[in-house]
């Protein structure tokens, strides 16, 4: 008996969130059971907790009535995709896709002061691995589509919900679902709830900027190798292929590539020098109102803000030798460039082969993934603008590129203009994604459900 009373009250539950505003008590409540149950989900690579989880979400929306058609979990090799459809009338054009995705990166329990792969609400941030990466965004996402549907709400458009399920390692699922499955998630433009940024102010806690991201930097990782014929090390040569490897290295450390900017750069950098003082928001403010040689020279030693000038590239590895009383045979470093949209990738192969010489050899590691710089669109920013406008009124609006990649470049890559609009705001030394004790404030997460809300019907609306 007292098992059924329980159910009875969680259908009840379930049945008053879903037909009640983005912030309403029932709402937040079904949100929050559903990030703490995929919280739980070890889905670090090579558990096989992926496809679990992608299955247990897939319940959620069969059970609130989306055809099974509409809800496919894609396999790929030890993970996978969930697809979800959210079907429009069509009056408001192509679909739209939302992006996320349901892997995390590896937590040691050990390490943690709280169980990572539990969701524990203390000091008024939710701890947990995955909270601010991005299973907050699967969980408001998830119910957000849950509460629409039982509203009965009908998008102008259809909606695609996009969850991957390897975006920290190979970005396999992305792929499979672009270039295999194009009929199930094909789409005008995609919202990325796995880039952007909302920053709060360290003292005040208040919203001070929202980074809109569109464009994202290509990593490319060189291999450069030199080679000798060795010998016995009570021999030493002149010649040495860990010295030329050295002197190679030194040569890659010195190049300067070419300064590069567009609209989502000079837009963040210009916000940047504003809330900046002193010679750096100066130099900032310099740059975005006339990039040149001379305006980024102040920003080249600045680790935040060369990567946004320009294309970088740095020796991350090193391998060489045989024994420890041979003359090295070959020595190998990995060089890792993250390079600017536009910027072709044989013109920095051969920048980095005309400083290093002709007996330095150069291959590209792996099959580089590119991605071109979206369009900035005016609905998306006026769409993004309401929905800021929803949870943090007079936050400011900043266009920004990415020094990293996401499964944002892959849709691009595929020719899906995308845009990094996740709902976080957060204060930059309380962001913590990849480490220890990774936590996204409560109130942040609530506060979400209202953002994507708003994001959704202001694309997708008559209103």
């Amino acid at each position: 008996m007292h098992r059924t009373v329980l159910l009875a009250a969680s259908l009840m539950l379930a049945t008053q969130a879903r037909a009640a505003a983005p912030d309403a008590p029932a709402v937040r409540a079904e949100a929050r059971e559903i990030f703490a149950t995929i919280t739980a989900f070890e889905t670090a690579p090579g558990n096989g907790q992926v496809p679990k989880l992608a299955q247990y979400l897939a319940g959620l929306f069969l059970k609130a009535g989306f055809p099974a058609g509409d809800v496919q979990v894609v396999p790929l090799g030890e993970t996978a995709s969930l697809v979800v459809r959210y079907r429009g009338d069509g009056s408001g054009g192509r679909p739209i896709a939302l992006l996320a995705h349901l892997d995390v990166v590896a937590a040691k329990r050990s390490d943690w002061q709280r169980d990572p792969f539990a969701l524990i609400e203390a000091n008024g941030f939710f701890y947990g691995r995955g909270t601010a990466d991005v299973k907050n965004e699967v969980a408001l996402l998830t119910e957000t589509f849950l509460r629409l549907r039982a509203e009965h709400f009908v998008p102008t458009r259809d909606l695609i919900i996009e969850f991957s399920g390897d975006e920290e390692t190979e970005q396999a699922t992305a792929v499979d679902l672009v270039t295999n499955h194009r009929a199930l998630v094909d789409a005008e433009f995609a919202l990325n709830s796995d880039g952007g940024f909302g920053k709060l102010d360290e003292v005040s806690g208040r919203a001070v900027l929202y980074f809109l991201q569109g464009a994202e930097k290509s990593s490319v990782t060189f291999l450069l190798t030199t080679r000798n014929p060795g010998g016995h090390s009570s021999r030493p040569h002149v010649d040495n292929a860990i010295y030329d490897l050295a002197d190679a290295l030194k040569a890659v450390q010195r190049i300067r590539f070419p300064v590069m900017s567009s609209e989502w750069t000079l837009g963040e950098l210009a916000a940047a020098g504003r809330a900046t003082a002193g010679p750096l928001g100066a130099a900032l403010t310099s740059f975005a109102a006339a990039p040149s040689e001379a305006t980024a020279a102040p920003l080249w030693a600045e680790s935040g803000y060369v990567g946004k000038t320009r294309t970088t590239c740095v020796a991350t590895m090193l391998q060489g030798g045989h024994a420890r009383n041979a003359l090295p045979q070959s020595a190998t470093a990995a060089v890792n460039c993250r390079i600017f949209p536009g910027h072709p990738v044989a013109a920095v192969q051969k920048t980095l082969q005309d400083a290093v010489g002709r007996a330095v050899h150069i291959e590209i590691e792996g099959e580089p993934l590119l991605s071109d710089a979206s369009p900035l669109r005016p609905d998306v920013l006026r769409a993004v603008e309401r929905a800021i406008a929803a949870v943090h009124p007079g936050t400011p609006i900043v266009p920004s590129m990415a020094e990293y990649a996401t499964d944002g470049s892959v849709y691009r890559n595929a020719g899906i203009p995308t845009y990094g609009t996740t709902s976080i705001f957060i204060k930059e030394s309380d962001y913590v994604t990849h480490g220890l004790d990774e936590r996204l404030p409560v109130v942040n997460f609530y506060a979400g459900l209202t953002y994507w809300d708003v994001l959704i019907k202001a694309l997708a609306s008559r209103r």
